[in-house]
């Protein structure tokens, strides 16, 4: 049996804690909000690039859901709230 190096254990420890916090923050599709709403929120909340919120919105629109921000889950959490509280659908996963 082999044992892992102070190095290896510590890195195997690094992946455990990325694999954790690595969520996802996802936006749903819906008919209520405008094309506009969800880009300037995507904007605001979540800082993307007026192109990547536009890209995002579509994504939404054609596929009925998007991944639109990654991190940890104390990170997503206030974001996805105020989505929320702007009247878009939104989880994290």
């Amino acid at each position: 049996m082999s044992s892992l190096s102070p190095f290896e254990t510590q890195v195997a420890q690094n992946e455990v804690v990325k694999e954790r916090d690595s969520r996802k923050l996802i936006l749903y599709n819906d008919d209520v909000n405008t094309f506009d709403h969800v880009i300037d929120s995507l904007i605001k909340y979540c800082n993307h690039e007026p192109v990547q919120a536009e890209q995002c919105a579509w994504i939404v629109h054609n596929n009925g859901r998007c991944d639109v921000k990654r991190g940890g889950y104390k990170q997503l959490r206030p974001i996805c709230e105020v989505l929320l509280e702007k009247g878009l659908s939104a989880e994290i996963e």
